[in-house]
């Protein structure tokens, strides 16, 4: 098999369940690169109400990655204030060019510093850890990529701490975002609590171990409606003025005028808030269906180097949760964060909204990942200052 059609050729897995087990994933081959990003400060910047700003440029690197790649199938997750994917030898320049252009665009558009860095997967395994993918199909028509072995934790601590830096490329073209789109309002949480959840296992826990608790915790999950899914059957609402025309209009006006654009994403909106209050195919487009696929092909659970959901939960549940992770903690398990608000949100990559190849990345709408991670590191410097 040729190296550069390892992701092409994964076994599409269709049970969520089935990923908690590691023969589920494969290596990364050694000459493939890891390229990972993050926001400078994102906690500071959801602080300061800026959460949906954030999810975009996070998603924005997996959806200049899709376009400069014109849709060739790569592994890539989405973190929410950043994202990781890997790419084949040949595409190497073209990551890093992609990089480049985007740290430049996050600080001119948004004010906003973009990490990124990119390091071949043999230098991961020179340090004993792994990167492993697998490729779970959410529908015929899309699939995420799932993370194990620790390589890719290694490798957002090593681009923290500024080694493996791609450069800004001041002097670049905008990066093409065709598809980026954010202009769902929050869903409220039909049960009580939007939880967010980061787990990873603890340095020196058996991936067998952790496999267990992980099934554990989706065990738990289960026992909420449709598994603690944050979007409704109905999908996300559409309100006037959509809450991120203004990003969405940032991200997407290249060499027309933002104020243009701005209008453009309004009148578009304003036709698309119509089908879909009549709920009535339009030529080639079924609001319905599209709705339909919208939550079907959302990422509200990932393994990522561990396991991160997006959950609907009710109290109840979610203190289950919360016990069933600090015991596992207590027994040197894993490494947890949590963190709690009352609406979920959905950044989009939509290609074409008469095609099924749209993508949904799910995230808690008032910190998510960004403030669970955060409550995550906090608990370990603790711990690891006590006697």
């Amino acid at each position: 098999m040729p190296m550069d059609s390892f992701y092409a050729t994964l076994p599409k897995i269709r049970d969520f369940g089935d990923l908690s087990d590691p023969s589920a994933f494969a290596p990364l081959p050694a000459d493939w690169h890891l390229c990972c990003t993050d926001i400078v400060n994102s906690t500071g910047l959801v602080r300061e109400g800026r959460y949906k700003t954030v999810n975009m440029i996070g998603a924005a690197v997996i959806a200049a990655m899709r376009n400069a790649l014109a849709s060739e199938a790569f592994p890539y997750v989405f973190g929410g204030d950043g994202a990781s994917f890997a790419v084949p030898p040949h595409h190497r320049a073209t990551a890093q060019s992609v990089l480049g252009a985007l740290r430049s665009w996050t600080e001119a558009e948004y004010g906003i510093s973009l990490r990124a860095a990119m390091l071949p997967a043999s230098a991961i395994r020179a340090k004993g850890l792994d990167v492993k993918v697998a490729r779970y199909a959410v529908s015929d028509h899309a699939d995420f990529a799932m993370f194990s072995g620790g390589g890719l934790a290694w490798a957002e601590a090593q681009m923290k701490a500024g080694l493996f830096a791609v450069d800004p490329a001041p002097q670049a073209d905008p990066p093409d975002l065709a598809g980026l789109s954010c202009r769902w309002s929050n869903t409220p949480a039909r049960h009580g609590i939007i939880l967010s959840l980061v787990a990873q296992p603890a340095p020196g826990a058996s991936p067998q171990a952790f496999a267990r608790f992980a099934a554990e915790v989706l065990s738990l999950a289960a026992e909420l409606e449709d598994n603690g899914h944050p979007v409704p059957e109905s999908g996300p609402k559409l309100q006037f003025p959509p809450a991120g025309l203004s990003i969405e209009a940032q991200a997407s006006h290249g060499r027309v005028p933002l104020f243009l654009r701005k209008i453009a994403l309004f009148f578009h909106s304003s036709l698309a808030g119509l089908i879909f209050l009549a709920r009535r195919p339009v030529g080639g487009f079924d609001p319905v269906h599209y709705l339909s696929m919208l939550r079907a092909h959302s990422d509200f659970r990932k393994f990522d180097d561990g396991l991160k959901m997006t959950l609907d939960c009710t109290p109840a549940i979610c203190e289950r949760i919360r016990r069933h992770l600090q015991q596992a903690a207590d027994a040197g398990l894993v490494q947890f964060g949590l963190h709690e608000q009352d609406a979920a949100m959905v950044t989009c990559i939509v290609p074409s909204p008469v095609e099924e190849d749209h993508i949904h990345f799910v995230d808690g709408a008032a910190g998510g990942y960004t403030q669970a991670a955060a409550n995550l590191a906090a608990a370990f410097a603790v711990k690891t200052k006590d006697p």
